[in-house]
Formats: C-alpha cells, sequence, structure tokens
C-alpha cells in the first residue's frame, strides 16, 4: 500500500489491466502478434514443442510437430516463467499426443499475446514505484 493517492490510482489502473490479461477478457487479446500458416494434424508430437529462432533479435518460431508452428513468438514471453513453469512451453508439452482444435490454436495465441502485456505491464508498474519500500 502506498500513502500516495495518484500512485494508488496508477497501480489500481495497471491492476485492473493485468487481471483482464490473466483472465483472458482484455481487449488486447484480439490483436495477435502470432499466426499459424501450415495446414496439417495438429498434433504436438513426442519431442516438441520447440522453439527456434532463424534470425538474432527477431520473434521466434514454436513448433508442434516437424512441419506445424506459430510463427512470431517473443523470445522473452516463451521464456516467461510463472511458479517455475515456461508458460508457452507447459501448455503445449501437457498436450503433446494430442490434435489442437480451432479453439485450442486460438488460446495458444492469445496467451502469447497476454503474457507479451504482461511483460509491458510489468516494467511499467516497476517505472511507476519510484523505490522500496513504498510510501
Amino acid at each position: 500500500m502506498t500513502s500516495r493517492p495518484e500512485l494508488f490510482r496508477k497501480l489500481c489502473i495497471l491492476g485492473e489491466e493485468l487481471v483482464a490479461l490473466h483472465l483472458l477478457e482484455s481487449p488486447y487479446l484480439s490483436q495477435l502478434v502470432t499466426r499459424y500458416p501450415v495446414v496439417g494434424d495438429n498434433i504436438v508430437e513426442k519431442g516438441y514443442p520447440m522453439f527456434v529462432v532463424y534470425e538474432e533479435g527477431a520473434p521466434g518460431y514454436v513448433y508442434i510437430n516437424k512441419s506445424q508452428y506459430f510463427e512470431g513468438v517473443p523470445k522473452e514471453v516463451w521464456e516467461f516463467h510463472v511458479g517455475g513453469y515456461q508458460v508457452c512451453e507447459k501448455w503445449l508439452k501437457d498436450r503433446r499426443g494430442r490434435q489442437l482444435s480451432f479453439d485450442d490454436l486460438m488460446h495458444y495465441q492469445k496467451v502469447v499475446v497476454a503474457l507479451k502485456e504482461t511483460i509491458r505491464l510489468m516494467e511499467e508498474i516497476d517505472r511507476a514505484i519510484p523505490g522500496w519500500p513504498i510510501e
């Protein structure tokens, strides 16, 4: 808590945005940053997912099998951890051997957006807080 009303209001607004992202209710989620361009069986195969970057500094590709992938996944999103888990990897690993439905493909792409925006908001929150302990 802070005794500064303007900081409290700012943190409330940022917190509300985080909650909406994590509940997958944010309007940002309609602005996908990835594509899933290759038609196929959509099965997450053994040994996948696999993250590949072909050009340094560019977004990467998350392969679910030898030929199908999500294109445009930022490296910082792929590497983002929550509670000891690498979110983008775990979500797909939990679906190994399964065929991803259209809804699954859309959900994953929304998770990527939610994580990208979470990283942005975390940085904004850090900039808003002048120091610790908060006054």
